[in-house]
């Protein structure tokens, strides 16, 4: 499981999340609450999923000036 911290885009960030499927790593949201969302990866190692979601975000138009933090939860 990684949790995502972020104020601001969390609709975008879930939907750009759950959508992300390469190298058959996904992610599903399972929790939301204020601005902490909570996803569950299919792959084991969580730290190298934590990774990903951070990279695709910053990859984004928006992701090199939104502030967001991910950790492994």
């Amino acid at each position: 499981m990684i949790i995502l911290n972020c104020p601001m885009k969390r609709d975008y960030i879930t939907e750009l999340l759950e959508t992300y499927d390469k190298d058959g790593v996904t992610f599903k949201k399972i929790d939301e609450k204020g601005m902490k969302l909570t996803f569950e990866t299919n792959i084991e190692d969580e730290e190298k999923a934590a990774k990903i979601a951070k990279e695709t975000i910053k990859a984004t138009e928006i992701g090199s000036v939104l502030y967001f933090q991910v950790s492994v939860g």
